[in-house]
């Protein structure tokens, strides 16, 4: 069972995924110096009511196991200790534990 921030994360990378193209299109909007101030304020006020996980910036990786915020190695999802132990155990295919 996926903890609480795991299942945030997921939440917001969902909603990312949903607004993106129109979070684009009032940023361009917004920043288009060539365009009348109404309608740049129009666009900035457009993409002040996104929800909260409509942000990017509300996206954090972490390990899909434990929840951890940190040591995460992004290519599995996993934290550096979850990694260890599911390498050590076989269940990653193409890693193996070192040795020599």
């Amino acid at each position: 069972m996926p903890s609480a921030r795991v299942i945030r994360d997921i939440k917001a990378r969902y909603g990312v995924r949903a607004n993106e193209i129109a979070r684009r299109a009032y940023l361009y909007v917004a920043r288009n110096e060539t365009l009348s101030p109404q309608v740049r304020h129009q666009a900035q006020l457009q993409l002040n009511n996104f929800d909260r996980y409509a942000r990017p910036t509300t996206v954090k990786n972490r390990c899909v196991e434990s929840g951890k915020g940190r040591g995460i190695i992004s290519e599995f999802g996993l934290s550096r200790f979850q990694f260890r132990l599911k390498a050590k155990r076989g269940e990653l295919p193409g890693v193996q534990k070192a040795s020599w």
